[in-house]
């Protein structure tokens, strides 16, 4: 696919395994939590997947057996197990310099994540990078991925349409939100999800850094 010739007015990031080197704790802990509630454990591959997705489709997905009155439960316990690292979690080398970058370029700057707003905002301030952001939408406050709610929401909230929006992700579910949405995406292969899987989406392109995205960004945006 030909690379864009427009400029975009509206840079959509994903959080976990895009902007945070997070993807191993989460899977951990998912893992743990099955392990904890007597439950056949995913390999780090199916952990990885659910990334992105909002509570329910994560529970059903990695822990089919489990019964829905137990989903509580085993978010809790999830919970706990992914608190003791979450202080660590460190942002990707590159980021603190691309998002002033971005900034000073003129783009609008958003958030959509499978995290909880609670998670979020806490994460945004550990961080302090939360005021590059001019919007941000997590998975408990609408649908969450793939549904295009999340992207839909922050076009209106920025006034921007689809085709000046760019959605960047390392799941599918960032790439299928963006196609539900109408809008193009760029896929980064070092989070969550391989560059074989983000590739049968079709983004615009895939790269493999930060140092890449932010090349790319020069480029094409």
């Amino acid at each position: 696919m030909a690379e864009p010739s427009r400029r975009y007015e509206l840079l959509v990031f994903d959080w976990d395994g895009t902007l945070v080197d997070s993807t191993a704790l989460i899977a951990g802990a998912i893992q743990q939590a099955c392990r904890d509630m007597g439950l056949t454990v995913p390999d780090e591959t199916t952990a990885r997947h659910v990334i992105g997705l909002g509570q329910h489709d994560s529970i059903q997905h990695v822990a089919p057996a489990l019964e829905p009155r137990q989903y509580a439960q085993f978010s809790a316990i999830f919970g706990a197990h992914y608190m003791v690292g979450d202080a660590a979690i460190p942002l990707f080398g590159g980021v603190h310099e691309l998002l002033p970058e971005l900034v000073a370029r003129g783009f609008q700057l958003a958030v959509a994540t499978g995290k909880s707003r609670r998670g979020l905002d806490r994460a945004l301030a550990q961080h302090g990078i939360a005021h590059y952001f001019g919007a941000t939408r997590c998975a408990d406050e609408g649908n969450p991925k793939p549904h295009p709610d999340m992207l839909l929401t922050l076009m209106d909230q920025a006034a921007v349409r689809p085709e000046h929006t760019l959605m960047i992700g390392d799941t599918t579910h960032d790439l299928k939100l963006a196609r539900n949405a109408g809008v193009n995406a760029l896929a980064v292969a070092y989070g969550a999800h391989s560059s074989v899987g983000l590739a049968e989406m079709s983004p615009l392109a895939t790269v493999h850094s930060i140092a890449e995205l932010r090349t790319w960004l020069a480029r094409n945006a």
